[in-house]
């Protein structure tokens, strides 16, 4: 099992907290390594984040969730 963490996306706070706009994916969908799964949002910046490995995916929070960089957002089998 893998985790999809929320990238570290402001460098001046690392812990900053950010916003899970978008999934590509849905519960349960079988990706590829290096797909992309979801877009995030810290401040004004953007980021879609990548399938770190291949495999089946378990969605571990709702769009527009509140979640701390680096934490995990997604499960891959």
């Amino acid at each position: 099992m893998t985790d999809v963490l929320f990238p570290p996306l402001s460098k001046e706070e690392p812990g900053a907290e950010g916003v899970l706009s978008t999934w590509f994916v849905r519960d349960g969908d079988t990706v590829g390594a290096d797909q992309l799964v979801a877009e995030v949002q810290v401040d004004k910046v953007a980021a879609e984040v990548p399938a770190p490995v291949g495999g089946v995916v378990h969605l571990l929070c709702a769009e527009e969730a509140t979640i701390r960089q680096g934490a995990p957002i997604a499960r891959i089998d």
